[in-house]
């Protein structure tokens, strides 16, 4: 599987030399041309102006190109890695490349269609000003998306929780965190949202907890060492997926006809399938607890 990855990022980045180089020699054959064919182009205004605009975005992509190629092996390098990975930078950098090709793009088919650049550049001024204000909500979205991206907060991959939403970061992008739950449902999370509310990163513990908040009624009720010894019990084959020592089960409050209790244990390596078989006998355990009816001398004191 490693290698097979290996071979695919090998392969990519042939694959973006390749195009880099077809890009490079077309931008070349088209300055030559609008250098030599100077008086052809001043008869055929439509064919200057296409070849003005095709030569506008080329270099400015193959500048983007530079500038990313140069980003990622100094990132590489920093970093010691021997190929690329997709993680916040490089996500970040291909956000930032897209986002300014995009533009480019732009104001070449303005070019294309004979706008003149100068007006057009005031024109924009005016008119990004004033869409910044009317949508101040999606800048600020852009703006934290690319914070996000270029910290080591929050990673791909990260299992986190935001509020009552707990799953993996499967993607970061512009607008929002998108999440996958334990239930594998996509949930997308404003990046406005990831910075004003506190967030869960429980991957950068490289530990995960399995945590059950449950309650038990005092008539059901056994002392809390026969239910933790029990719980221990029935989570014994899974002992490799259970950090040593780490199993506690709390006594949150007690109340009036209820002991509301929490167990807790960490995971050294994060299973979904075995965390769901473990929260699952947990969980039957625990019911089992409330049909069992204590008899008087059995109770705890």
């Amino acid at each position: 599987m490693v290698t097979d990855q290996a071979t695919y990022n090998r392969k990519k980045f042939r694959n973006q030399i390749l195009i880099f180089i077809v890009k490079l020699a077309v931008y070349l054959a088209v300055v030559y041309v609008n250098f030599t064919q100077h008086e052809w182009f001043e008869k055929h205004a439509i064919a200057a102006r296409i070849a003005n605009a095709l030569s506008i975005f080329l270099g400015a992509n193959l500048l983007i190109s530079i500038g990313w190629i140069v980003m990622i092996s100094w990132y590489l390098r920093k970093n010691r890695m021997q190929r690329l990975t997709r993680d916040n930078f490089v996500l970040g950098l291909n956000r930032i490349s897209s986002v300014l090709n995009t533009i480019f793009a732009l104001i070449s088919i303005m070019v294309a269609f004979g706008v003149n650049i100068a007006d057009l550049f005031v024109s924009v001024s005016i008119a990004a000003a004033a869409f910044a204000l009317l949508s101040k909500d999606y800048v600020t979205n852009m703006i934290n998306g690319l914070i996000i991206m270029f910290s080591d907060q929050l990673s791909l991959g990260d299992q986190v929780r935001v509020g009552e939403y707990r799953g993996k970061v499967l993607d970061i992008t512009l607008i929002n965190v998108v999440l996958q739950n334990d239930d594998d449902d996509i949930v997308l999370i404003p990046n406005s949202v990831i910075f004003s509310t506190m967030v869960l990163n429980q991957s950068k513990q490289n530990i995960k907890k399995l945590t059950i908040e449950f309650e038990l009624d005092l008539k059901y009720q056994s002392s809390p060492d026969e239910l933790e010894k029990e719980l221990k019990g029935v989570l014994r084959p899974f002992a490799t997926n259970i950090t040593e020592n780490s199993f506690s089960l709390k006594i949150l409050e007690i109340k009036k006809d209820l002991v509301h209790y929490k167990v807790q244990f960490l995971i050294p390596r994060p299973d979904k399938e075995t965390e769901r078989k473990m929260r699952r006998l947990l969980i039957n355990t625990i019911l089992s607890f409330s049909g069992r009816e204590v008899n008087a001398e059995d109770e705890p004191l």
